[in-house]
């Protein structure tokens, strides 16, 4: 399940741009014709690299969103 999100500077709980860097492997299927067509596409490794709120721009702002009950989850890669 993706990750849910909540920008604590404007409120927004729907609307962000997430950059991710994902690593996979995938059978890769060509035609005659040279037309591809990927299958079978399994990611190794997956992670965020930036959340930024559609509202306001924020990036400071936005908590990752925990269990679905709304608390939030620290995120590691802001501590200080």
């Amino acid at each position: 399940m993706a990750d849910r999100y909540r920008c604590t500077a404007c409120g927004n709980l729907t609307r962000f741009d997430v950059v991710t860097t994902r690593r996979t492997r995938a059978f890769h299927h060509y035609t005659v014709g040279g037309e591809l067509t990927i299958e079978d596409e399994e990611v190794l490794d997956e992670r965020v690299d930036e959340v930024v709120c559609r509202w306001c721009g924020h990036g400071a702002a936005v908590e990752r969103l925990g269990d679905g009950a709304g608390a939030p989850v620290p995120d590691p890669s802001r501590a200080s």
